[in-house]
């Protein structure tokens, strides 16, 4: 027997509405659900099963701001707008809006989201003021000091010997670090290849202990099944070998390396949804608050002899693989996550240990 057109219909729209990110409750003029997607049920952790049929009130979950606006029935084209609420899935703004006859619509706009969107937007200004300043340096110092160097070293010639002559041979080292230094703030030149990235890990690891010795316990949560990547060899490891300096300069004892494989991942442009997340967390003293919203930028510190060019040439090179590097602040310690696209690649061996 086939099923009546109208009923048809009305659940094909009740699994369009399931495939929204937008979390919709349906509530009666007494506040009882009568249809809930399944967003709505990651808001409220309540399956619809147990929700439909019974009272907002009745749930447990539902804070007493949003039972309040329920409870008040928006009239005509009126809608209530609460902004900021925690609920079990996180932080939430909700709008409730009057449907016909005294049904209610709750709608849940999860604020993760909107995070996630305005952090990318500030990596990428980062990243551009960046670039910017490189351009400008290499167009604003490079032509003097190339200048400076030049007469250095005809001073040196002439000299040959004695005590100016090696003052003049240090301004020619002293030039060639800056010019260095400069280039290295320019755009990456990369020379990709396919990459596995636990033996660079491995690699930057052992140098991080043969620096610190064993005032550092490792502790390693790999996902033996994060595939290959086409990247740059040195640059990759350059970036391991800052986030695991970062933390040990900090004063951590402890430092956690995590990996895994994430689908879809709001923090990366469209198109670039399969990538790999390192996790670098450790238990030292964090990171000032005045100090989080710039901390990807050129010359930004907390430490005293810290250069503040490690996270902004780590960020720099993450985005010229097309990736991210992003910071959160933990009650103890803090965790930089670098984002790597991939397209496909085989998994690697290795499994989660501690050194």
């Amino acid at each position: 027997m086939r099923e009546a057109p109208g009923v048809a219909d009305e659940e094909a729209g009740y699994r369009l509405l399931d495939r929204l990110n937008t979390g919709l409750i349906r509530v009666d003029g007494l506040g009882k659900v009568l249809f809930m997607n399944s967003a709505a049920e990651h808001c409220l952790l309540v399956s619809r099963d147990r929700a439909c049929g019974s009272s907002l009130h009745d749930l447990g979950v539902v804070p007493a701001e949003l039972l309040t606006a329920v409870d008040r029935n928006p009239q005509g084209d009126e809608s209530l707008h609460l902004h900021e609420m925690k609920l079990a899935g996180g932080l939430f703004d909700c709008t409730v809006r009057r449907l016909e006859g005294e049904d209610v619509l709750l709608e849940f706009h999860n604020l993760e989201w909107e995070k996630k969107r305005l952090r990318l937007q500030q990596r990428e200004m980062q990243t551009g003021m960046l670039e910017l300043l490189s351009r400008n340096l290499g167009h604003e110092v490079r032509n003097p000091l190339g200048g400076i160097r030049g007469a250095a070293q005809m001073l040196a010639d002439e000299l040959e010997t004695g005590e100016l002559s090696t003052l003049a041979r240090l301004i020619m080292r002293e030039s060639d670090r800056i010019d260095e230094l400069i280039q290295s703030f320019g755009q990456p030149e990369l020379n990709r290849q396919d990459l596995e990235i636990y033996p660079l890990l491995d690699e930057a690891l052992d140098l991080m202990v043969a620096e610190f010795r064993n005032s550092v316990r490792v502790e390693r949560d790999y996902d033996p099944s994060i595939p290959a990547i086409q990247g740059d060899e040195l640059a990759i490891r350059r970036v391991f070998l800052n986030l695991l300096r970062n933390a040990c300069q900090a004063g951590a004892t402890e430092v956690l390396i995590k990996t895994r494989v994430e689908h879809s991942s709001a923090l990366m442009h469209s198109g670039q949804g399969s990538v790999i997340r390192l996790d670098v967390v450790d238990n030292g003293p964090g990171v000032s608050e005045s100090l989080q919203p710039m901390l990807f930028l050129p010359f930004v510190t907390g430490r005293r002899d810290g250069t503040g060019l490690g996270l902004a040439l780590s960020q720099q090179i993450a985005s010229a693989h097309g990736g991210l590097l992003t910071f959160e602040a933990l009650e103890q310690g803090s965790k930089f996550s670098l984002y790597l696209p991939f397209s496909c690649g085989t998994g690697t061996n290795h499994e989660g240990e501690k050194q």
